[in-house]
């Protein structure tokens, strides 16, 4: 247990002193906040107003289209053979026509550019158009506006949980959204920290350095060290993540909290509505996205979630990365790693497959069956634990998990300890087969 042990420390020191792994996990939730905010920026700022001319000879769409941050209307009293013409060179993006019989026949509606209109940009013309048709008609019916409007009902139910212990406030949005995060999570990790236990056995096997280190220690003993201290620098640096993650969201939240509440505050005195300060303290107490968030994530049972995501991304990176591991031992190159990559993969994809079908029905017997499979379950079972999972499931998906893990690192080592030090032949899977039965 000392030998595993001090593997373990060497191969945790050797991979968290690393400059690159200083810098990912500093830098990381910083790139992906930054990422994001630069597809936003990027998004927001690459919106530019269009402009549409309407030749409408029915007569009865003049001033009903509403101008919005993406289409800008325009009605000139004009024949269509002049606006044709002139469109283009006074600035206007698109030219609409709108027959007198539109109502009887809306297919009969035109869009004339310079070059191809987006299909955003017809999308929007087509569905003013067809708004405006269907209140005509309702209006021809005898529905006024202020029927229509006052029919208009949003409903927002609220979500409640029972079981044995009584009723529990839920949150549907907040339950797929953590539940698909730690599905995905686990399922990168899993990817990311394995191969790296490949990539390490495969580069002290190629560069020799093992056949000084299998003078001291059993093979098994040096895999099963290598696994377990790649499995902790995963720990670390999803620790971390999370630390700065939060400090981030808090940190943001409140510099948005405070920008929101002054620009608030200036637009009080710019009006020149009296009591600024009563606007401020509305806005301290008014309904944020934030304060929004939080409460639907406080209505799921978060200690659970936390507990049940650290024993699947150990159980499910344990179960892989032996798998990983003696591929590694298996081949003298990356190159060669392909052909026994693929069936070890196919599991990981196929769970992130199911793991979309479980959101959709978390209780349903394909859930059910892939959340206990071991070479599935680390990613769909964290799928269906924040919808609510009995019991025995989860104890059965655990306790397979643990036994999988367990077959695997025993086939592992079989593997490992003929092929680290094989070289020069080309490996099979026929040739792994009959590693697995060696005596010795």
């Amino acid at each position: 247990m000392h030998i595993i042990f001090l593997i373990i420390k060497r191969e945790y020191l050797v991979r968290v002193r690393k400059k690159s792994f200083i810098i990912m996990t500093i830098l990381g939730p910083v790139l992906i906040f930054g990422f994001y905010a630069i597809i936003g920026w990027a998004a927001v700022s690459s919106m530019n107003q269009k402009k549409i001319e309407v030749v409408d000879e029915s007569g009865r769409f003049a001033g009903k289209f509403k101008n919005d941050d993406e289409t800008v209307y325009s009605f000139p009293k004009k024949s269509l053979a002049a606006a044709k013409k002139s469109f283009v060179k006074d600035g206007y993006n698109a030219l609409v026509f709108i027959p007198k019989d539109v109502i009887e026949r809306p297919k009969t509606v035109q869009i004339f550019a310079e070059k191809s209109v987006s299909l955003s940009l017809q999308s929007n013309i087509e569905r003013a158009i067809s708004k405006e048709i269907e209140n005509i008609k309702l209006e021809q019916a005898g529905i006024t506006q202020k029927i229509i409007q006052d029919a208009k009902v949003n409903v927002d139910a609220q979500t409640i949980s029972l079981s044995d212990a009584g009723e529990k406030s839920s949150n549907g949005i907040a339950t797929t959204i953590i539940s698909g995060f730690c599905a995905l999570l686990i399922y990168i990790s899993v990817l990311i920290y394995g191969t790296q236990v490949m990539r390490g056995v495969m580069e002290e096997k190629t560069s020799r350095i093992v056949e000084v280190i299998i003078s001291s220690v059993k093979p098994f003993q040096l895999m099963l060290g290598k696994i377990i201290g790649v499995a902790l620098v995963g720990l670390t640096q999803f620790l971390l993540w999370i630390v700065l993650t939060v400090g981030l969201i808090t940190v943001g939240s409140t510099v948005m909290g405070q920008k929101e509440t002054a620009n608030s505050a200036m637009t009080a005195r710019m009006n020149g509505m009296p009591g600024g300060q009563d606007v401020q303290s509305k806005m301290a107490t008014a309904k944020n996205p934030v304060a929004d968030v939080m409460a639907a994530i406080g209505t799921l049972n978060i200690p659970l979630i936390v507990a049940c995501f650290l024993f699947y991304f150990l159980g499910g990176y344990l179960l892989y990365s032996a798998l990983f591991g003696a591929v590694g031992a298996a081949v003298d190159s990356e190159t060669e790693t392909q052909q026994f990559m693929f069936p070890i993969m196919m599991p990981i994809i196929a769970a992130i497959a199911f793991a979309q079908i479980a959101v959709r029905d978390p209780d349903g017997p394909l859930a059910f069956w892939t959340s206990i499979i071991p070479f599935t379950s680390p990613v769909v079972m964290m799928v269906r634990i924040p919808f609510g999972v009995p019991g025995w499931q989860l104890a059965l998906s655990m306790v397979l998990l643990v036994l999988g893990f367990v077959g695997t690192t025993w086939i592992a080592a079989r593997i490992y300890r003929v092929g680290i030090l094989m070289y020069g032949k080309k490996t099979s899977f026929r040739e792994l087969a009959k590693w697995v039965f060696y005596k010795g």
